[in-house]
């Protein structure tokens, strides 16, 4: 029963009082059609409050960043005696909560919608649909949990890269570099026993003195990756619009290189660090689903995934690093590894303008670089299109 319903019942009491102390005839009516409003009221409400069915859609198709989208509840009555009327409360995940007024179109079945406008990049959960059955004069109310859970997706806007910032500094090497640059790296795959004429270096000492007998590793190639996309989540350099236009841009590079037939790995330095390797379309949409949930809560620097012997970033053979800050220990990491013939190069995201040291450091080993404003035409700044100091 709402505030509404109480005030009516307690007045339509008072009026029967006063009629009875009175004797006035001529209240009893009212006072018994106020007393009747609200416990009609309470019925109707109460035999409609069986678990209606409720279907959302629109939360599941594919959506970009900055679209705006229509999300459509249905909800049937399972009831025999229909809801007087349904309002329906939704919370997309982060956003405000909409309340939606269903309009009923059939006898048990009620539908209506809301939309979104300019949704941003992320992940939106939708818990169940929260309904409330109310009667028209409002004097009785009952609240409902119905639907399923859904989630709807956000993915970055990518651009089209016909060519990398990159690829001008690369082709001295290209002649040459699958033939420099081989997936390296071995994963130990088991124990035998040694061979006559095997070479005592491949021994395993200690499966040798708990058995008694020469034993020997086995192992795999572990081949790397070709293209390893770093996107750095650093709070400390997430000012404004700058980690959207890195979730962009390192999206947009790794698609130009998976679209080549390129072997590529996303790594996204957060609390997470999430890892997605890309060689099928499977796997660039599970891809995109990185880049829309990615968030800048890392932990840990950019540069300690650099110098971690045996991960993606490591062992890539072409490392591409999207991050809006870059220290002393990240430029050392890149210059040590620009010096080892290994493909490098750097996507500066300008939070703050000012000027960037480390940069030129980076551009005088060698390093390409591209700088990215907010704002900026993302095709032309990672195209090489236009110049770039920095």
């Amino acid at each position: 029963m709402t505030t509404r319903g109480r005030v009516v019942l307690a007045l339509g009491v008072v009026v029967y009082l006063t009629a009875w102390v009175f004797g006035s005839r001529a209240l009893y009516p009212v006072a018994t059609g106020l007393v009747l409003a609200v416990v009609l009221a309470l019925g109707w409400v109460r035999l409609s409050t069986r678990s209606p069915h409720v279907h959302r859609h629109g939360a599941t198709r594919d959506v970009l960043e900055g679209d705006d989208v229509r999300i459509d509840l249905v909800v049937e009555a399972t009831s025999a005696v229909p809801p007087p009327s349904l309002v329906a409360h939704e919370r997309p995940g982060r956003l405000a909560e909409r309340r939606v007024e269903l309009y009923r179109a059939g006898r048990r079945r009620f539908a209506g919608g809301f939309e979104l406008r300019r949704v941003p990049r992320g992940r939106y959960a939708f818990d169940t649909v929260r309904l409330t059955i109310e009667d028209p004069f409002a004097l009785a109310r009952a609240s409902l949990v119905q639907g399923e859970p859904q989630a709807l997706v956000v993915y970055p806007r990518l651009v089209e890269l016909t060519r990398l910032f990159s690829e001008g500094r690369a082709q001295a090497q290209e002649g040459r570099r699958l033939l420099l640059r081989r997936p390296t790296g071995y994963e130990l795959h088991g124990v035998r026993e040694y061979v006559e004429g095997e070479s005592l270096r491949n021994v395993h000492w200690r499966s040798t003195a708990r058995r008694g007998r020469l034993m020997v590793k086995e192992v795999e190639d572990a081949p790397s990756d070709e293209v390893a996309v770093l996107l750095d989540g650093d709070e400390r350099g997430a000012v404004g619009e700058s980690f959207e236009v890195a979730v962009r841009a390192a999206g947009s590079i790794l698609r130009a290189h998976v679209r080549r037939g390129q072997r590529c790995a996303l790594v996204v330095n957060s609390a997470s660090r999430d890892v997605q390797t890309v060689t099928s379309e499977g796997e660039w949409h599970r891809a995109l689903e990185v880049l829309a949930g990615a968030e800048p809560t890392a932990h840990t620097r950019a540069f300690a995934l650099l110098q971690l012997d045996g991960g993606v970033v490591a062992r890539s053979l072409e490392l591409v690093v999207v991050t809006a800050r870059v220290d002393v220990p990240l430029a050392d990491r890149l210059v040590q590894r620009a010096l080892s013939r290994r493909g490098t190069s750097l996507v500066y995201v300008e939070a703050t303008p000012g000027p960037e040291p480390q940069l030129l450091r980076l551009q005088a080993a060698g390093i390409p670089v591209a700088v990215v404003r907010p704002g900026d035409d993302l095709a032309a700044a990672l195209g090489g299109r236009e110049a770039r100091v920095a």
